[in-house]
């Protein structure tokens, strides 16, 4: 198949693509993103035939229509013109929001205010991602009704071919009761993603300039952040990659352990955002910081050389489609099957038994995915005009290594086993389980922007929201709220290293409906009830015409404008 333009995108409702004006009279100030190193490669790919909804009304009509409950899709179509998606953002810290919300007042596009907030994040969450680490984006146009869907993960080292990577140093963290492995130090290191990607957003749909774009999050690494307690609750399991060298004197200072209230400071990373707005994403890739960046992980025996970044482009990814309850789900396609597993829903979801719903919702998440590591943070927005960005950025679980002067933190995407799949050599994108999407009703119109942070648990936490608001019709900060359960099916290992037949695992939040639970049991899972919340259950940020909202259990918030 011909490779798609890289301006390409999913038209709605239809096979086709339509082509977005991306030529630089579409955003004049945008040029900064276009410099060397954050160019964009298109991916060709065959777009999955969209669900013509009237083939999930036909099943669905099937029902009683005494016991037939009407979706809130459906009630929504009902009274069309009515309400319609609000100008917002949805993030996981109070200032990531603010700053993408500033944007918004100041005329900017959803993709001004995503990739502000994005950069943001990397001073604000820093607990969870950086400026090194690397993302997805999926993008609504609502005056030409695509979605557009870009992958700037990050790429295997070792183009150059002229080092090998030396061994890694392994850690373990706790995720509450459950112990997971990881690798750091500079071996760990991939290609970095999130300059290139903002950079790439900013040119295709950004209005205002880029330098007014990123100046916020600059300014916030000048004065620092206050960290929340949801986030420092998560320090706590993540300190072994935190802490190690210079990472000890922000988040540890003094030996302790930063609190939910206290200030998150990281020395330098001001400059490294100054260089991003003055120099554009190039400063990572061919510029003075890429260059720091080589010497920084060759000297501990990384692989990272000028041709990886030099070569790293932004990649156009087909767009995936799902039907949920008569609205049309779109996104990537993730390494842990988020389309898919909504796809094998069954059509009369609505007007199963909150019992028979667990039930159907468990075994979906059984059979298309797995457990997987990694940490994460997500923004989502939707603008004045109804269009829509969502972007869902990582580090892994951070490597340990810091750009020396520069306050950033190195990603640990090698370290993360479960994303190394066999396949996978120099100058290749990893895979990850991240899938920002939107959800559009039968007339094109926005009802969702979503994503969520989590690793494995961002296909859960995702679809349990979706439920929540396309079926149960409650608000964004009920549905985000509701207490939600993960199915885990690792095969346990005896000491002679054979595999031993076991059922899978619900792991449920406290105050998850017990009757469900039961159920649950009765087909055949062990229910792992918690008697805490955690961040381990993932971290939704949405924006839609249920409102904004971001998700407690991390510290998120949401705005309207």
């Amino acid at each position: 198949m011909t490779p798609r333009n890289a301006a390409d995108g999913l038209t709605l409702r239809r096979v086709t693509t339509r082509a977005l004006a991306t030529d630089p009279a579409t955003n004049p100030q945008a040029q900064p993103g276009t410099a060397t190193g954050a160019a964009v490669t298109p991916v060709s790919g065959t777009v999955q035939e969209p669900i013509h909804p009237a083939a999930v009304n036909a099943v669905a009509s099937t029902a009683s229509p005494v016991t037939r409950r009407r979706t809130a899709v459906e009630r929504r179509g009902a009274r069309k013109g009515v309400r319609r998606v609000p100008a917002g953002i949805a993030a996981g810290h109070p200032a990531t929001a603010e700053v993408g919300l500033r944007m918004l007042a100041a005329g900017g596009s959803a993709a001004d205010a995503a990739v502000a907030a994005v950069l943001a994040c990397c001073v604000s969450e820093s607990v969870l991602t950086g400026i090194s680490g690397g993302g997805f984006a999926t993008y609504y146009d609502a005056a030409r009704h695509t979605v557009t869907c870009l992958d700037f993960f990050c790429a295997v080292p070792g183009l150059d071919g002229d080092v090998e990577p030396g061994p890694m140093v392994p850690i373990e963290v706790s995720f509450g009761s459950l112990p997971m492995s990881y690798a750091i130090g500079e071996s760990s290191v991939g290609v970095p993603g999130v300059p290139a990607g903002a950079g790439e957003v900013h040119r295709r749909w950004g209005r205002l300039p880029w330098h007014r774009v990123v100046a916020p999050a600059a300014s916030l690494a000048r004065s620092g952040v206050v960290l929340p307690a949801a986030q420092a609750r998560t320090l706590v399991s993540v300190a072994p990659a935190l802490v190690p060298g210079f990472g000890a004197a922000i988040y540890s200072p003094g030996g302790k352990l930063l609190e939910g209230g206290d200030l998150l400071y990281h020395p330098g990373l001001d400059k490294a955002l100054e260089a991003l707005a003055e120099e554009g994403p190039a400063a990572f890739y061919t510029g003075w910081i890429g260059e720091r960046l080589i010497e920084t992980v060759r000297s501990g025996g990384g692989a990272i050389g000028p041709a990886d970044l030099a070569r790293y482009r932004v990649l156009e990814l087909p767009v995936g489609h799902a039907t949920l309850a008569g609205a049309h789900v779109y996104g990537r396609f993730d390494l842990n099957n988020t389309i898919p597993t909504i796809a094998a829903l069954p059509p009369s979801l609505p007007e199963l038994s909150p019992a028979d719903r667990a039930v159907a919702l468990a075994h979906a998440l059984l059979v298309y995915g797995r457990q997987r590591r990694g940490d994460t943070t997500n923004i989502s927005v939707v603008d004045h005009e109804g269009n829509a960005c969502v972007v869902t950025v990582t580090l892994g679980i951070g490597s340990g290594v810091w750009l020396p002067g520069l306050g950033v933190h190195l990603n640990s995407m090698l370290g993360e086993g479960e994303l190394i799949t066999p396949d996978l050599a120099p100058g290749q994108r990893m895979s990850s389980n991240m899938c920002p999407l939107v959800v559009i009703d039968d007339h094109n119109e926005l009802v969702v922007a979503a994503g969520s942070a989590g690793a494995s648990r961002i296909r859960s936490a995702l679809i349990h929201t979706l439920v929540n608001v396309l079926v149960d019709g409650v608000d964004m900060q009920t549905a985000i709220s509701r207490p939600r359960f993960h199915v885990v099916d690792e095969p346990l290992v005896d000491p002679a290293g054979n595999g031993l037949d076991e059922p899978p695992i619900v792991h449920a939040e406290p105050g998850y409906p017990e009757e469900e639970l039961t159920a649950l049991e009765s087909s055949g899972y062990v229910v792992n009830r918690w008697d805490h919340l955690s961040h381990y259950f993932g971290g939704v940020s949405a924006v839609g015409d249920a409102g904004a909202a971001g998700d407690l259990r991390r510290g998120g918030v949401g705005l309207l404008a």
